[in-house]
């Protein structure tokens, strides 16, 4: 039983090294700027620049959120139409906020914070406008931020 369960981890063990180094083989060189210490972003790599589809982007976020990974897909291409600077992770961001406090504060919406990304504002300005201070729109953008990383995480599991 023993010798059975350790070929199989050494089986899954060189599936998974071959499977890394083919798509490195695939992927196009890049080369990415040394993040600095101040800043928070982490680097694009091959591995996570694009999903399969861009449905699939969606797919933890549209569990979390009680709707379907087409749905935020197409509302994302919608306000990517009305505001061309919008990024994926502007969108996400407007809907956990929303989802987070939208119940104890129905000023934040999915569309207000769109249109105060629209009008050039940040996701802090905006949701200041909508009646937040400044620290608690700072804790809603980290809140956000950590809501789409675990919904992200529990669709790769």
């Amino acid at each position: 039983m023993k010798r059975i369960s350790t070929l199989i981890i050494g089986l899954t063990l060189c599936a998974a090294v071959g499977l890394h180094a083919q798509a490195k083989r695939q992927a196009p060189m890049t080369r990415t700027q040394p993040m600095s210490h101040g800043n928070s972003e982490k680097a694009t790599t091959p591995s996570t620049a694009a999903p399969k589809s861009n449905s699939d982007f969606f797919k933890g976020i549209a569990a979390k959120l009680g709707t379907t990974p087409e749905a935020l897909q197409t509302a994302y291409e919608a306000a990517k139409q009305a505001n061309p600077k919008l990024s994926r992770g502007n969108f996400v961001s407007a809907n956990m906020v929303a989802h987070n406090l939208g119940t104890k504060n129905p000023a934040i919406t999915t569309q207000a914070i769109l249109s105060g990304l629209q009008s050039g504002k940040s996701l802090g300005q905006t949701l200041q406008g909508l009646g937040l201070s400044a620290k608690d729109a700072e804790a809603a953008e980290r809140q956000a931020k950590r809501d789409a990383t675990a919904a992200q995480h529990q669709t790769t599991m």
